[in-house]
């Protein structure tokens, strides 16, 4: 494992130079969906900090067996209502914010905790009906809806693309999503921070890389496949 990840922190900082980037603004988020614990730890003892989970319940279970270690966890996957308060209680980013009601449901969960949640607003750009995500257009009303909530942070984007084999044909939603961010940020939304963009999985994380990405999720290419 420890091979295949420098391999893929190479690919990231390659990717980055060619973008005329500092490959320290990209951050690595090793999905562990399906993966055990250990195999968590075998990527933390590789230098590895950051991991991505898509389902709460498994996520608890990992962390609760990883207490040990000084991890970051990231939620990833599509958020129900009903288990905001288990992912504020595990996370410390939240990528998949979709609605103002989920939103809402965070902040009231984290009010509970004394906690300001971290989260970015997911922006469904391919407009796929099996996929979360607020629309291109809403994103920016989303953002500065969320924004008036005391215990929500909104640092930024999310977007997971359609699948496409060839990943150059990803490479138009990854430059939409981030001339987005830079549209939100120019409107200058008091409590809206457009820092981070979280795109490009292990088929196409170059060139979400070239155009922007400060998190790549990936799982595949670190992992090998899902068991």
């Amino acid at each position: 494992m420890k091979d295949r990840i420098k391999r893929v922190l190479e690919r990231i900082a390659e990717a980055a130079e060619r973008a005329g980037r500092d490959p320290a603004e990209v951050g690595l988020v090793a999905v562990t969906k399906t993966h055990p614990a250990a195999a968590v730890r075998e990527a933390a003892d590789a230098g590895l900090s950051v991991f991505g989970e898509n389902y709460v319940q498994e996520a608890r279970d990992k962390i609760e067996a990883l207490a040990d270690l000084d991890l970051s966890w990231h939620f990833i996957g599509h958020l129900q209502r009903n288990k905001a308060k288990y992912a504020v209680d595990l996370f410390d980013l939240i990528h998949s914010v979709d609605s103002l009601k989920l939103a809402k449901e965070i902040d009231k969960q984290a009010a509970k905790r004394a906690k300001v949640q971290d989260v970015l607003v997911q922006v469904n750009l391919g407009n796929e009906p099996t996929k979360s995500g607020a629309g291109q257009d809403e994103a920016a009303d989303l953002c500065r809806e969320a924004a008036r909530l005391e215990h929500v942070k909104i640092r930024g984007l999310m977007t997971m693309p359609p699948f496409f084999d060839e990943p150059e044909k990803a490479r138009p939603f990854f430059a939409a999503l981030r001339r987005l961010r830079d549209r939100i940020a120019a409107l200058s939304i008091e409590g809206v921070f457009m820092e981070a963009l979280s795109m490009g999985m292990t088929g196409d994380f170059e060139a979400a890389v070239e155009e922007g990405a400060t998190w790549v999720r990936i799982g595949t290419a670190i992992f090998g496949e899902r068991q």
